[in-house]
């Protein structure tokens, strides 16, 4: 159904469609039976399915990335289509606009996307309190924090604390983002000093009342391995529960799309980072030995490319662009592929 009225959508622009198909969703959710219709053909529940990672139960190991629910506006209605977990934001303490318009771009024959957002989102506050609105939350949820794009790097930490603080009650594990290419000198936080004195002045105030919470970090494909050889270390230092491998890439090799929309700057998603998503996440657990969990992320269009960051290491996965390409039945189809491959490894 989704690959016929596709061709439909993909004549508008992305961000319109984004607002257009949430608000729709919206919409469709306050009609009697609507919820529970979606949940009956899209919810894959088989105990085969679930997951402990760092502390959590996971129902199954198909997660939302960072990005499509910025503000957790949506949750509920996200929910219906069978994720086992949403990862909120990228939030930031004050609201901001992020960059100017157009700023997404379908690759079509690349079944990618390029996005130049720049972590557009109502700040912290108003996503606690969506949240904190939510009733019988049957999933878990991830807080993606940021800095402000007027927040100088050497003031960061002071943004990620004010969010941390601000969603610690209303999130079940937080991601420390510093891997995007579209807020101006972000990345220059993955360096080793400047990580570790977010990471551990964030683990130092991660107890309230007897309660911590999980912390990742999510980084970037344009590692070096040397760069990933400092990250495991940081990993191991700090104590933090885990990487996200991997965000958005600023490489543009080997694309067939129109070249003035693969000039476009931003990162670009999909299956042109599958590869090499995979080869990161790979690198990191044989390097760590396994010492600690990876959430999968980077090209998940199909189960082949689920069972392959699996079998890299991952102990989790997220979508975003498979979701936009192959629509939402992705994650059922998913689901339903990685109960037969769990049971195929059990015998």
């Amino acid at each position: 159904m989704y690959q016929l009225i596709k061709p439909v959508f993909f004549k508008f622009a992305p961000e319109f469609m984004h607002h257009f198909v949430t608000g729709a969703l919206r919409a469709a959710n306050k009609v009697p039976g609507v919820s529970s219709l979606q949940k009956s053909v899209f919810h894959v529940n088989d105990p085969i399915l679930e997951r402990e990672v760092f502390g959590l139960r996971f129902k199954n190991p198909i997660g939302l990335g960072a990005g499509f629910d910025k503000n957790a506006a949506y949750v509920k209605e996200l929910e219906n289509f069978g994720f086992g977990f949403i990862e909120i934001g990228t939030v930031t303490p004050k609201p901001q606009p992020g960059n100017d318009q157009p700023r997404m771009f379908r690759l079509v024959p690349d079944a990618g996307l390029i996005n130049r957002m720049g972590f557009n989102n109502q700040g912290a506050e108003v996503a606690a309190e969506n949240l904190r609105h939510l009733k019988n939350k049957g999933l878990l949820i991830g807080g993606n924090i940021g800095k402000n794009k007027l927040t100088p790097n050497e003031q960061a930490v002071d943004d990620y604390v004010k969010c941390f603080d601000i969603l610690f009650d209303v999130v079940d594990y937080f991601v420390v983002n510093v891997s995007s290419p579209n807020t101006p000198n972000l990345r220059a936080l993955q360096e080793k000093e400047p990580l570790k004195n977010i990471l551990n002045t964030l683990q130092a105030r991660n107890s309230k009342d007897g309660i911590s919470r999980p912390i990742l970090l999510k980084i970037a494909p344009d590692l070096t391995d040397n760069q990933l050889d400092d990250i495991v270390e940081i990993v191991h230092e700090t104590g933090i529960a885990g990487l996200i491998a991997t965000n958005t890439t600023i490489s543009r090799e080997n694309l067939n799309s129109d070249p003035k929309l693969v000039q476009e700057t931003g990162g670009l998603s999909g299956k042109p980072l599958t590869k090499r998503s995979t080869e990161v996440i790979r690198y990191l657990a044989q390097r760590s030995n396994g010492s600690f969990p990876i959430i999968g992320v980077g090209g998940i269009h199909t189960p082949q490319d689920a069972i392959e960051k699996l079998e890299a290491g991952a102990s989790l996965l997220q979508i975003y662009t498979g979701f936009i390409y192959e629509g939402p039945a992705i994650v059922k189809t998913l689901n339903k592929a990685l109960v037969k491959y769990f049971k195929s490894k059990k015998k």
